[in-house]
C-alpha cells in the first residue's frame, strides 16, 4: 500500500530512531563553496523568491516532501547506509547546491565540492510516539536557503526497518521522490554485494538548468509558443486559472495545508473507464480532464474549462534517472455547453491535453516575466494556480510490489493557496489526493468538488454505449 498525505498523517511504527544529517565541519566547508554559473531552474526560482518575500513567516513556508518505506530486514547495516547516503548525494547533483537571493534581486546558485560532503548518524533511541518521530523529521530538516535541506533516516523495528528521505520541494519533483526510493535500494544492493548491478548512469541537473534558461531567454513575445499562452490567458478574461469553488481565503496572513484522499476506483472500474476513453479517441488522462470540466460545468455551470498540469521535462534516458525538479506547467482549456455529452468531452479534453503538451517547451514563468507593465494580464508576485496531476505508476520499476509494501509519499502543512490534485493510478487502486488551504469554507467546497468528481468518473463508466 502506498499512501498519500501530510507529514502529521504519517503513522510510523515504534523503533529506533537514526537520522544521517550534513557533519559541522561539512556545512561549514559549504557555506563557503564558491558561486557556480548555472542558475536556477524557472520553477526553482519562483519557488526561492517566494520563499524568500515570505522567509518572517512564523512556520515553514516552503514545501518538504517526505518518501518513506519499510522493508522486511530488521538489521540494516549502519556503515552501508552511510555509505549508500554518499554514494547517492555525489550520483545527483542537485543536492550539492544551496542558492542565495542576492543584495540586487539575482538567485545565485553555490556548488559543494565532491570532497566537502559528508553525512554522519546520530542515534535516537527509542520512540513510540508517531508524532515526535513527524515532529522530528520536520524540525531537524532545514528550509530552502540551507545547503544541508534534506536529512536520511531509519526506524528499526524488530523485523523490519522503515527508510525515510526528507527533503525540500526544491530538489525533487513526484517522480524524482520515486527515483530517489528507487536509486537507494539500488545503491545500497551495491555497497552490500559485488554482483548488484548499479544504476543506470543519471543526466546533471545542473546540466538540464543551465540548457531550460538557454532556450527560455531566446523566446519573446513574438514567439508562436509565448503568443498562444497569452491568447489562452486573455480567453480567460486575462485572468490565470482559478479553483471554481469558494476556498475561504484570507487577503493578509497564511493558509497552511489540508488534505484528502479519496479512492476513485479499483482495477476492474478503472480498465472500464479506460475502455469507454479510448472507445471516443481518449487516454485515461483525457478522461482525467473531461470529467474536472464536467464537474465544474455542474458546480458553477462553466461552459469554459482552463485548467493546468504539470508534465515531466526529462528527455533522455539519463534524465529519466536524475532527481530534480524536472517539470513544467501546460495548459489543458476547451469550452463545452450544457449539450456535450460524455463521449464529446472525453475527445475534446484529449486533443485540449495533447495541445497544451506542444506549449511544454514554452515556460509559463517566463511568459509571465515577459508581459510588459501595461498588460492587461494582472499577475500578482507569487501567482499560483490550481493544477491536476496524472501519474499512472504502474510501470514504474518495483510495481508490483506496492500492493505488499507499506510506503508513502507527504508533505507538510505548507502554505497553501490553491487546490493542487494528485490522481496516481496504481496496481489495485487509483487514488485523488488533494492539498488546499485549511479553512472552513475550503473544507465545505472540497468535500463538494470530490462528491461531483467522483460522481462524474461513475458516469463515465455508465456511459459506455452512449456514441458521440
Amino acid at each position: 500500500m502506498v499512501d498519500f498525505g501530510l507529514i502529521d498523517e504519517w503513522r510510523p511504527s515504534p523503533g529506533r530512531l537514526v537520522t544521517w544529517f550534513a557533519s559541522a565541519d561539512s556545512v561549514a566547508r559549504a557555506a563557503r563553496a564558491p558561486a557556480h554559473p548555472a542558475p536556477p531552474s524557472l520553477q526553482q526560482e519562483q519557488y526561492l523568491r517566494l520563499a524568500d518575500r515570505h522567509a518572517g513567516a512564523d512556520f515553514r513556508f516552503s514545501g518538504l516532501c517526505l518518501a518513506v518505506a519499510e522493508i522486511p530486514a530488521g538489521d540494516l547495516d549502519r556503515d552501508t547506509i552511510t555509505r549508500t547516503i554518499h554514494a547517492f548525494l555525489m550520483r545527483h547533483d542537485t543536492f550539492r547546491t544551496w542558492f542565495a537571493v542576492e543584495a540586487g534581486g539575482t538567485v545565485r546558485r553555490h556548488l559543494v565540492p565532491e570532497a566537502d560532503v559528508e553525512f554522519v548518524p546520530v542515534d535516537y533511541g527509542y520512540i513510540d510516539d508517531p508524532e515526535s518521530i513527524c515532529r522530528h523529521v520536520e524540525k531537524t530538516t532545514p528550509g530552502p536557503f540551507q545547503w544541508d535541506c534534506f536529512t536520511f533516516g531509519t526506524i528499526e523495528h524488530s523485523d523490519s526497518t522503515t527508510v525515510y528521505l526528507a527533503v525540500d520541494h526544491l530538489h525533487t519533483d513526484g517522480l524524482g521522490q520515486y527515483l530517489s526510493a528507487a536509486d537507494f535500494a539500488q545503491l545500497y544492493a551495491t555497497q552490500l554485494w559485488d554482483e548488484a548491478e548499479p544504476p543506470a548512469p543519471a543526466a546533471s541537473y545542473l546540466d538540464y538548468c543551465r540548457n531550460e534558461r538557454s532556450l527560455s531567454d531566446q523566446q519573446s513575445l513574438s514567439s508562436p509558443g509565448v503568443k498562444k499562452w497569452l491568447a489562452l490567458l486573455h480567453g480567460n478574461d486575462n485572468r490565470l486559472p482559478v479553483f471554481p469553488l469558494d476556498l475561504g481565503k484570507k487577503t493578509d496572513g497564511y493558509h497552511r495545508s489540508a488534505h484528502r484522499n479519496v479512492v476513485l476506483f479499483d482495477d476492474d472500474e478503472a480498465d472500464r473507464f479506460e475502455s469507454v476513453c479510448r472507445a471516443n479517441g481518449a487516454e485515461f488522462v483525457g478522461g482525467v480532464f473531461a470529467a474536472a470540466a464536467l464537474a465544474e460545468r455542474e458546480l458553477v455551470g462553466s461552459d469554459y474549462y482552463f485548467g493546468m498540469t504539470p508534465v515531466s521535462t526529462r528527455s533522455s534516458a539519463a534524465e529519466n534517472n536524475s532527481v530534480g525538479w524536472y517539470v513544467t506547467l501546460v495548459p489543458v482549456a476547451f469550452p463545452l455547453t450544457e449539450r456535450t455529452t460524455f463521449a464529446r468531452a472525453l475527445t475534446i479534453a484529449q486533443r485540449a491535453y495533447d495541445s497544451g503538451l506542444l506549449l511544454a517547451p514554452t515556460s509559463f514563468h517566463r511568459v509571465l516575466d515577459l508581459l510588459p507593465a501595461d498588460s492587461e494580464i494582472k499577475v500578482e508576485p507569487g501567482w499560483v494556480t490550481p493544477m491536476i496531476s496524472f501519474i499512472d505508476a504502474r510501470n514504474f520499476l518495483g510495481n508490483e510490489l506496492f500492493d505488499s509494501m507499506k510506503a508513502g509519499v507527504f508533505a507538510n502543512r505548507a502554505a497553501s493557496e490553491e487546490a493542487l490534485i494528485w490522481i496516481n493510478r496504481l496496481p489495485g487502486r487509483t487514488s485523488l489526493s488533494v492539498i488546499f488551504p485549511d479553512t472552513a469554507i475550503a473544507q465545505e467546497s472540497v468535500r463538494r468538488y470530490l462528491t461531483t468528481m467522483k460522481s462524474v468518473f461513475g458516469a463515465i463508466i455508465d456511459s459506455a454505449t452512449e456514441h458521440p
